[in-house]
């Protein structure tokens, strides 16, 4: 049986052998950035550094993954949502009007690769005087106009592992001169049976990639180690853990001080940075034209520079199109059926919408080129309901 990752696999290649010097690109060479277990520490530390903790309001939009308005929430501030278009992208004029209410930040999501109109964006944050964040959790490597998306905005934050064969990693990155807004703040090292583990699930996924029936035992024999370990109260630091509680052991205050792994470093250190933007933007293309015209796509334009996430599209039932995709094999990502509750009551019906009808399918590096064909087989045989 076929199977396909969400996310990008650890192959052994990348644990062994000379490794040819290159320059690593921008977050990863930015001279004033922070490391973190997750993104969620860096964004939580960075909003009480800009003085948030007395409920100051930031401008955040309302389709979200939920986690980083949590982390604004726990530093302290207030959350006050502007919407964002079924096209994924802000409004303008909603956010001018919204600036003349004085926030403390601005908070900009690029989704899935795509730029905002970050220049505009921008100059607006700039002529009020408002800290602008970019959030590029989910477009790391991605440019507009030559730029890295993240240097536009006084502070940027990456999540590297929803892009890179890494077990763990945050980047928070100032832009702006003047003294680091974390000045003084200490972070204390991981588990190492935290990275161990999540590192081993990385390498057996890989191997599932290669042959199912091998990795996927070894998969649920990894699982029920992880069992156990509960069991014997061993904690760990988990990622990418969002529940609609938004109440799991990630979303423990006292860990957001954590710093990224030693070893995950190293890993940054062998990859092929170029190669990855080439075989997203390539997997993209081949996979958006098998589909074109037959399936609803959010996103159909690959503009220069720009390095995909995932191929979003659009199914009447997103649970039901990703089950049946799963059951071959398939794992499609369903980003992101809620958002956090507190904010909730602000959304627009794009949010909502898009909860509800965006499916993300997995092109990222490691998937072949067989395997984009039989996606596309896959998805062309959904049910028309589904």
């Amino acid at each position: 049986m076929t199977y396909i990752p969400s996310w990008p696999v650890l192959a052994p290649r990348s644990l062994l052998g000379h490794v040819p010097a290159r320059s690593l690109p921008f977050p990863l060479s930015a001279p004033r950035r922070h490391s973190f277990y997750v993104a969620r520490g860096g964004i939580y530390h960075l909003v009480r550094a800009l003085g948030c903790a007395d409920g100051g309001t930031v401008l955040m939009p309302d389709y979200n993954s939920g986690a980083e308005v949590w982390a604004v929430r726990a530093a302290g501030a207030t959350v006050r949502c502007y919407h964002v278009g079924r096209d994924m992208q802000v409004d303008l004029d909603e956010l001018k009007a919204l600036c003349d209410l004085r926030p403390r930040a601005l908070y900009l999501i690029h989704y899935l690769g795509w730029p905002q109109p970050v220049n505009e964006v921008k100059i607006l944050c700039r002529e009020r005087g408002i800290p602008l964040i970019e959030d590029c959790a989910l477009s790391l490597l991605s440019e507009v106009e030559g730029r890295p998306l993240g240097t536009f905005g006084d502070f940027a934050v990456f999540c590297l592992y929803k892009s890179l064969p890494v077990p763990n990693g945050g980047l928070l990155v100032q832009n702006t001169d003047g003294p680091s807004a974390l000045n003084g703040l200490e972070l204390r090292p991981c588990s190492r049976v935290s990275v161990v583990a999540r590192s081993s699930e990385l390498l057996l996924m890989w191997l599932r990639a290669r042959s199912d029936p091998l990795g996927a035992a070894l998969l649920r024999g990894k699982r029920a180690a992880g069992w156990t370990l509960d069991r014997l109260g061993v904690a760990r630091h988990p990622i990418g853990d969002i529940s609609p509680e938004f109440s799991t052991a990630g979303y423990d205050i006292s860990k957001l001080d954590t710093a990224m792994s030693p070893w995950c470093a190293g890993l940054l250190d062998r990859l092929d940075y170029q190669a990855i933007v080439r075989l997203r933007r390539e997997n993209f293309l081949r996979l958006a034209g098998r589909l074109k015209g037959r399936v609803a796509l959010a996103r159909r334009d690959l503009p220069e520079g720009v390095c995909p996430l995932f191929l979003p599209i659009l199914v009447p039932d997103k649970a039901a199109a990703s089950r049946a995709l799963r059951e071959h094999g398939i794992e499609a990502v369903e980003f992101w059926n809620y958002g956090h509750p507190d904010a909730d009551g602000q959304a627009g019906p794009d949010a909502a919408f898009l909860r509800r009808h965006l499916l993300e399918l997995p092109i990222h590096q490691d998937v072949t080129t067989a395997q984009i064909d039989f996606m596309a087989e896959r998805v062309l045989r959904l049910d028309p309901c589904a």
